[in-house]
């Protein structure tokens, strides 16, 4: 028997490109239902991350136009993050996998083919892997791989040059449903659950249409999320570092004091110069232990992580 595969693509203002990248997903999953690859049941919801533009509207008239075509709204914007979550946790009792990729038609939908072969071949996580990034500008490639390998440096077991491009069995999903935070940082989270996984890569294109979602500002703030989230090593390392800062500081006292006993005038600079170090250092340690600190109040205050508002869905 066929397996049911939900595509879930979280969208916010993307009215520019939502035609296109439903005509594409369609041809894709019909063709795949045509060569008994998958079941008729299967079908692709987009999830709407409180947009500000006609994208709920745009995602209704599809599901009124084919029953291939599912919505989710959810009541306001809760990031990308929790939008792919709440597509994820909605389809996870209605299918045998589903496939998460965003709406702007950068990941290619021909290797969808070779996620499922994966999938069939025991699979529970597929993760889809750029290839190169020759797409990218050298800046945006540059924060990229350094993005990433600052997270591996920091523990965060992560694959790299991999966004959320995957596919994740019923058992994943399942499995995926017990991680309650509400700071999500999915990329960390998936592989921690375990279970068969495989690589396919690809090659990203650009944009179809509208702006980047993940400009460097929400990157910067997504990484130390990540961070947060699943390494205590910064913490460690402001031991590390307050160690060696003490030690230093016991140095410059010992200079102090000789330069005091030879009589050489050190000047006031030098103390002004070392009080102003040690404030700095002190504030960068405050702030990194205040992330953590904000962090654990988010959790412990057990907010919901996304409320749903509508769902359209046939079967």
């Amino acid at each position: 028997m066929a397996s049911t595969i939900y595509l879930v693509i979280p969208c916010y203002n993307e009215e520019e490109v939502l035609p296109e990248t439903s005509k594409r997903l369609k041809i894709k999953i019909n063709g795949l239902i045509e060569a008994g690859t998958i079941s008729p049941d299967s079908r692709i919801l987009f999830v709407d991350d409180g947009s500000k533009d006609r994208t709920w509207d745009m995602i209704s008239y599809l599901h009124s136009i084919d029953s291939i075509f599912s919505g989710l709204k959810l009541s306001r914007n809760r990031g990308h993050q929790n939008a792919l979550l709440a597509g994820l946790m909605t389809v996870k009792d209605l299918c045998d996998a589903a496939i998460s990729l965003d709406a702007d038609l950068q990941d290619d939908v021909e290797v969808i083919d070779r996620f499922i072969e994966n999938f069939h071949d025991g699979c529970d996580v597929v993760y889809g892997v750029r290839r190169e990034r020759k797409t990218d500008s050298f800046f945006k490639r540059t924060t990229a791989v350094g993005f990433y390998r600052f997270m591996q440096a920091m523990g965060v077991d992560i694959v790299f040059n991999h966004a959320d491009y995957r596919l994740m069995s019923k058992r994943a999903l399942e499995a995926l449903s017990g991680y309650r935070e509400v700071n999500l940082f999915l990329r960390g989270m998936v592989p921690l659950i375990g279970f068969k996984s495989s690589v396919v890569e690809y090659d990203r294109a650009e944009r179809f249409a509208g702006e980047s979602k993940y400009p460097l500002k929400k990157m910067l703030s997504f990484a130390a999320d990540g961070i947060t989230s699943f390494s205590v090593k910064p913490l460690r390392l402001i031991t590390v570092f307050g160690s060696v800062v003490t030690f230093l500081a016991v140095l410059a006292l010992i200079y102090a004091l000789v330069a005091a006993i030879i009589g050489t005038d050190i000047g006031m600079f030098a103390l002004a110069a070392s009080i102003w170090l040690l404030a700095g250092v002190q504030l960068i340690c405050l702030g990194i232990i205040g992330s953590y600190i904000g962090r654990i109040y988010s959790e412990v205050k057990q907010r919901p992580r996304f409320i749903i508002e509508k769902l359209l869905n046939k079967r």
